[in-house]
């Protein structure tokens, strides 16, 4: 292959994308201008990007389009190589008229990666029938500080959690032929103050503790084929040009034979954002060298820039051939440069391609069985975070409800759902799926109550004029639904979503005036949320009778939060965020040591309203009969301990069993606590079981003074509970031995066993 050819391979073009304004990536408006997919074709093309996502397309035109696309591009090139086509699919296919399932923070929620690599799968099929090869997705970056406006875009605080649930999504899109993408790799989520993009200041152990595991995990558990470089510089160095990083760690320690694709225009930020580099052709060559294989979204350092360095031999061609040999060894695992290979896909066999009318129309991506899954996701998502017997609600006569998400039919949806993403920009167009008003849900789920609707206060601004309809509504009802929470969107257009950070976590608005108002009537008050990160709710904590907190749920989230508070649905979901008491206590998550918790030290006091696992349920549950029958191994071996779990209450319901490790002397500085493992376990009324827990001493393992990770002989305590402020049974458990380093082949996970308990 000449140079051109070469280079062609390792980057992307962005075709419709406009470069009048941000839109839908940070710094779109400082693209060159669009670039003409003709002047390319000749020599190849390495990715067409978001051919769906970037404008409102008939799903069947837009794999007709896509087809022809390919077909010119493997026609015009010597090679006939096609380009991969990427999508974005955080919280489902990022398309028009494809389905909108909950945001990754609901993901965590869940608690159960079967649901999650079930939903990956059914993405996956639908990116693939319609010829998409590369999703970018899952987040794994672990949440540092709630105030970051992507927190609805990440699985939760926990690195076990997020791990769990990504790989668990990640094998779910390869199971179907699409290349997953790791992002944001890594440290995204731990800038400083929140803010997006925002240097990152945490130390190597911070990084190797915290914010690694769940790309460890992924990469060994979950066949993923692909790693997107975070945006951030972390202690000075961009992600995109760390060589450690993308090469040593990445690559030549934990074995990752993939791609490495930038963020979008992230290799240009290198001159732009970071200044370490003083021109294009700099800026492409640290990314080269560091390990980023592809320039996404579209061509701007690794075309004519890189050419030139190369051919004046300020970069060696030998980095262009080791990206290269990835990226086409990816299209052949693809069936790109199959001999056969044809750019139609099967749905559109038999279909008059000539004739797009005739197409249009004929592929849905919203079928029912997505739909389906879309409300099973969003029902177990649901959190009940308090409850004074209010709920489940027992037909009441009249319901007021107020707040700004009750009519709002994109309550439901995330940043990078496509009506929030892309179709804001065009209001014009229909948004291409059912999406039912929490207000129309409620009217199906109590058709025999009066349902009146007030909204009060708008999601942001200061305007309060509509407070004395919403209290007079509240005075006349039974029960008050005061409906809060966010609006998804882009670079300040939201009050959550990416480039939305927070000053605070104040609830949005005048959002918190309306509800202290609420509480004034004495009317009970359920607090119902349908946000993208968690707030504090100031006097709502102690007064509300309910708080039922779901984050952005998806199409069929309405439906799911009226079934929890018509008790249908059993709330089940657990919070993968802690719920701050108070809004300025930042950053703070359940992962800080006996000094990051409150002390006598200082005045401000971190304690969480509610804490990381918590949720409460419509039924209960007795946690009985611990027996510790390994309660002490050497640094190499395994604890082991069971009890009885009983549901005690009259209906059906899940608990989750978390398992957080304890060390009470440790010689490095650790969190009190942290999770090590957990089982969602359901069970029927009265029915019992026996949980057996095996916790290899791996788990114990932290990264030492001297950069290694070990495992330290020692009194230690195995925590079971319900939540990470809920323990219920406690067992003092110990390592003996010396120290032991481990490294990424340690153990990761405890092994449940789960038996039904006789009588």
């Amino acid at each position: 292959m000449t140079l051109p050819e070469k280079l062609a391979q390792l980057y992307g073009v962005w075709v419709g994308a406009s470069a009048d304004g941000g839109e839908v990536a940070p710094y779109q408006h400082e693209m060159e201008e669009p670039v003409d997919l003709a002047d390319l074709l000749d020599v190849g093309l390495g990715q067409l990007t978001r051919p769906f996502g970037t404008a409102p397309v008939d799903p069947a035109l837009g794999a007709l389009s896509l087809a022809r696309t390919q077909q010119r591009i493997a026609a015009a090139n010597r090679f006939g190589i096609p380009a991969i086509a990427h999508e974005e699919c955080l919280a489902g296919f990022a398309a028009w008229r494809a389905t909108a399932y909950p945001v990754p923070l609901s993901w965590g929620a869940t608690f159960d990666p079967d649901l999650v690599r079930r939903m990956a799968a059914a993405i996956g099929a639908d990116l693939r029938r319609v010829g998409v090869h590369q999703g970018l997705a899952p987040v794994l970056d672990v949440v540092r500080d709630a105030r970051w406006g992507r927190v609805e875009e990440t699985v939760g605080e926990d690195p076990y959690l997020v791990g769990t649930i990504a790989t668990a999504y990640v094998q779910g899109l390869e199971s179907a032929g699409v290349v997953a993408t790791l992002k944001h790799f890594v440290g995204y989520s731990a800038s400083r103050g929140g803010r997006n993009l925002a240097p990152v200041g945490m130390g190597p152990r911070e990084r190797a503790d915290v914010m690694l595991p769940p790309f460890e995990m992924a990469i060994r558990e979950s066949g993923v084929r692909s790693v997107m470089a975070a945006y951030t510089d972390t202690d000075g160095v961009p992600s995109t040009a760390d060589e450690s990083l993308l090469t040593g760690l990445l690559r030549e320690t934990w074995g990752f034979t993939g791609t490495v694709v930038a963020d979008y225009f992230g290799i240009a930020f290198l001159r732009t954002l970071h200044e370490v580099a003083g021109s294009w052709d700099e800026a492409a060559a640290a990314a080269l060298a560091a390990g980023v294989d592809v320039e996404l979204p579209t061509v701007r350092t690794f075309g004519e820039p890189l050419r030139e360095a190369l051919e004046a031999g300020r970069v060696p061609e030998a980095l262009v051939d080791r990206a290269l040999r990835r990226v086409l060894r990816q299209k052949a695992e693809l069936g790109l440069l199959d001999p056969d290979w044809n750019p139609v896909p099967p749905v559109l066999d038999g279909a008059d391609l000539t004739d797009p009318e005739a197409v249009r129309g004929t592929i849905d991506l919203d079928p029912p069985a997505n739909r389906a899954l879309a409300r099973e996701i969003a029902e177990r998502a649901v959190v009940l975070l308090a409850n004074d017997g209010t709920l489940p609600l027992h037909r009441p006569a009249r319901i007021a409800l107020v707040g700004p998400q009750a009519h709002e039919r994109t309550a439901v949806l995330g940043c990078y759902s496509f009506p929030a993403h892309v179709g804001a920009k065009h209001p014009e167009v229909p948004l291409g799926i059912e999406l039912p008003t929490l207000a129309e849900a409620l009217r199906r789920e109590f058709p025999d109550s009066d349902l009146v609707t007030v909204t009060g206060v708008a999601v942001d601004g200061d305007d309060v004029s509509g407070l004395p309809d919403a209290v007079a509504a509240a005075r006349d009802a039974d029960v008050v639904i005061a409906a809060l929470g966010d609006r998804a969107g882009l670079f300040g257009r939201g009050t959550s979503g990416e480039g939305c950070d927070a000053e605070s976590l104040t609830l949005p608005g005048a959002q918190q005036a309306l509800l202290d108002a609420l509480l004034d009537t004495g009317t009970p008050v359920v607090v119902t949320l349908l946000a993208g990160r968690p707030y504090a709710l100031g006097r709502a904590v102690e007064e509300a009778a309910a708080v039922v907190q779901s984050f952005f749920p998806g199409e069929e989230g309405s439906p799911a939060i009226a079934g929890v508070l018509s008790g249908r649905v059993d709330p089940s979901g657990r919070l993968p965020v802690s719920v701050p008491r108070r809004p300025g206590a930042q950053p703070s998550t359940y992962l800080s040591s006996r000094l990051g918790q409150v002390n006598e030290v200082s005045n401000v006091d971190p304690t969480p309203a509610y804490g990381f696992g918590h949720g409460l349920k419509y039924t209960t549950f007795a946690w009985t009969d611990l027996v510790v029958d390994v309660p002490a191994a050497a640094t190499d071996g395994e604890l082991r301990l069971h009890f009885t779990l009983t549901n005690t209450g009259g209906r059906a319901g899940s608990e989750v069993v978390q398992v957080y490790a304890h060390d009470p002397v440790v010689s490095v500085v650790q969190p009190v606590q942290r999770l090590v493992g957990y089982r969602r376990i359901p069970l029927d009324p009265g029915a019992a079981c026996r949980v057996e827990v095996t916790v290899p001493a791996d788990l114990f393992a932290f990264t030492g003074r001297d950069g290694r990770r070990v495992v330290e002989p020692g009194a230690l305590e195995l925590r079971l509970a319900a939540s990470s402020t809920d323990p219920r049974l406690v067992a003092a458990v110990g390592l003996h031995g010396p120290a032991r380093h481990v490294d990424h082949r340690r153990e990761l996970h405890p092994r449940f066993t789960v038996t039904a308990s006789a009588g």
